[in-house]
């Protein structure tokens, strides 16, 4: 077992304590103002004067016009859900963002929240124009629902950081623990989260492969050439 930990999240912990170590809370800046935007965002959202402003900036709604949905969508990512607990959102993005802001970069971890957050996003419009007799269908209800949150990000960003350290295991409890929640609560939420996690396979799959040929031969060496016949 101590052998298994060690292959499994090794790397991942070291790359965190010596990170937090050298640097402390500085090492997480982006983690640390998106913690602070999204208690902001809490705030401002549950007074009367407030909860509209930010749901012009930050609200999605499978309904909106697309070009509204993709201008908010950055913004999202960072309003709390109304009918769920802060402490789990800030929890989640202290957590996951500020390992993967140490293990990524601030702008990998950026683009890579994003995308995750845009796939779930967009495939709500799918989900929807599909049906709900489709098996990757949604109910036509669901495009008033207010989509809005880390969770697609979180759920993205653990699944690639998994994939980037290795920790094999892990990634792939993420992605059984998001199956089980659609086979438990079959809602939206559940079905962007796989969405977000089918658009991070994607960028591993890219990445794996542009890694394979960054380490293949290089023209010149003797792997490019013919075999040596005698």
């Amino acid at each position: 077992m101590r052998a298994f930990a060690l292959r499994e999240w090794g790397p991942l912990f070291r790359s965190v304590r010596d990170a937090l170590a050298a640097r402390r809370w500085r090492a997480v800046p982006l983690t640390l103002v998106a913690v602070c935007l999204t208690a902001l965002f809490q705030f401002v959202q549950n007074q009367d004067w407030g909860y509209q402003p930010v749901q012009n900036i930050g609200s999605v709604r499978a309904e909106d016009p697309l070009w509204l949905a993709l201008l908010r969508t950055p913004l999202s990512l960072f309003v709390p859900a109304l009918d769920l607990p802060v402490w789990g959102a800030l929890a989640q993005i202290l957590l996951v963002f500020g390992i993967a802001e140490i293990c990524l970069g601030r702008w990998r971890t950026l683009l890579i929240a994003y995308l995750a957050t845009l796939g779930g996003t967009l495939y709500a419009r799918v989900g929807i124009a599909l049906g709900p007799d489709h098996p990757l269908g949604l109910p036509a209800s669901d495009a008033q629902v207010v989509d809005t949150g880390p969770s697609a990000a979180v759920v993205g960003l653990a699944v690639y950081v998994c994939y980037r350290k290795r920790a094999w295991l892990t990634g792939a409890l993420v992605i059984v623990a998001m199956v089980v929640e659609i086979m438990i609560k079959n809602n939206l939420a559940g079905k962007e989260h796989l969405a977000a996690i089918a658009v991070v396979l994607v960028v591993c799959a890219v990445s794996a492969l542009r890694d394979h040929r960054w380490s293949g031969p290089r023209p010149g060496t003797r792997s490019w050439k013919p075999p040596i016949r005698s």
